[in-house]
């Protein structure tokens, strides 16, 4: 291979931002695929390219036989020690192609095998990029909003995701330059398309790894998320927890004048935060869970279904419910528990239930 070959590829590593090891790899994938269909498609071509020597390689192996029965994949004793001298039947020979016949392949496939290997390498290289921020917050900026499905397309570094109308907030909206935070929920890769990343914002894990953000105890571990709860746009619940007596894990949460909460409350357009103390005590936890309402017995039921009957005073009922039961209703995805709220008269029936 002549120096404009790799002067070339250094070129384009640059302008594309693709490091010089990934083009390279995506380059030799791509002349291994085209070169192999000379060779039956079978699995005995491969290609090395050295950018510091200015070197590539290709070359097939095959089985050394005494009696051929694979002509592509097996060559002669007699033959196979044309290119190496000592060898023996049941060893494996590599015989490189000449360069002429991996130039007239490359030529007639030459266009094509560049932009696979242009391509692999830039799905490669967005699939490590995805795959470093799985389960993380990434900041994005709005590039344009789909006027028929209300998708978002954003930008993020050099890749162009979309945020799915059905990830948004219900209440927000995007103008393009918008810069937002947003979860990247799972990553997939769809072959000719690429990686492709499920993003969010209204997944529970973006309320958490905000948190992580904003308040050092969390990010540092002297206080441990055990759970949230979450419906997107309107309330969360967070449960927070610290093996440190004279750490308050709630207050930590909260921060001063309520600045860390805060400022996640506006990073989700005024979405309500509840952050309770979580506590390996069922009954406390339940309790905790139900704020801001006051709670006066929780009552665990000894079978595994992990149900429980809570007592509230009659003033407290509608607090402990919430607006359409969301209070009672985040406070059992939060704990886990079915819960089964009555007021402490009893006059009210049925006993109002809420599962997970």
């Amino acid at each position: 291979m002549n120096s404009e070959f790799f002067d070339a590829l250094r070129l384009l590593s640059k302008e594309k931002g693709i490091p010089m090891d990934v083009l390279c790899d995506g380059i030799q994938r791509a002349v291994v695929t085209a070169v192999k269909r000379d060779y039956g498609n079978k699995d005995i071509v491969f290609c090395e390219i050295n950018p510091e020597e200015q070197e590539m390689k290709v070359y097939v192996r095959k089985n050394v036989v005494s009696e051929i029965s694979d002509p592509i994949c097996d060559i002669l004793l007699e033959e196979a020690q044309k290119y190496k001298p000592n060898a023996l039947p049941g060893d494996i020979i590599q015989i490189a192609l000449e360069t002429k016949e991996v130039s007239r392949i490359a030529a007639d496939k030459g266009k094509h095998v560049l932009r696979q290997g242009i391509r692999e390498a830039e799905h490669g290289q967005i699939r490590e990029e995805f795959q470093s921020h799985n389960q993380e917050i990434l900041t994005a900026k709005i590039e344009r909003i789909d006027p028929v499905t209300g998708d978002a397309i954003l930008e993020i570094g050099r890749i162009e995701e979309i945020l799915p109308k059905s990830e948004q907030l219900p209440n927000e909206t995007f103008q393009a330059g918008d810069l937002i935070k947003v979860f990247v929920v799972d990553v997939k890769d769809f072959s000719k398309k690429g990686p492709r990343a499920t993003i969010s914002r209204t997944h529970p894990g973006l309320v958490k790894r905000l948190f992580e953000t904003e308040v050092p105890e969390i990010y540092d571990g002297t206080v441990e998320i055990k759970a949230v709860s979450r419906e997107a746009g309107s309330r969360t619940k967070i449960a927070v927890y610290s093996s440190d007596e004279n750490v308050d894990a709630v207050g930590s949460c909260i921060g001063p004048r309520g600045a860390r909460v805060g400022k996640v409350v506006d990073l989700l357009c005024g979405e309500k935060i509840d952050i309770v103390k979580y506590s390996d005590v069922p009954e406390e936890f339940i309790a905790a869970a139900l704020a801001p309402a006051k709670v006066i017995d929780v009552e665990v039921g000894e079978n595994m279904e992990k149900s429980c009957k809570v007592t509230v005073p009659d003033n407290q009922l509608s607090l402990a419910i919430g607006n359409k039961g969301q209070n009672a209703r985040l406070a059992a995805k939060l704990t886990g528990w079915k819960i089964d709220i009555k007021p402490e008269s009893g006059i009210i029936e049925p006993v109002l239930n809420f599962e997970l």
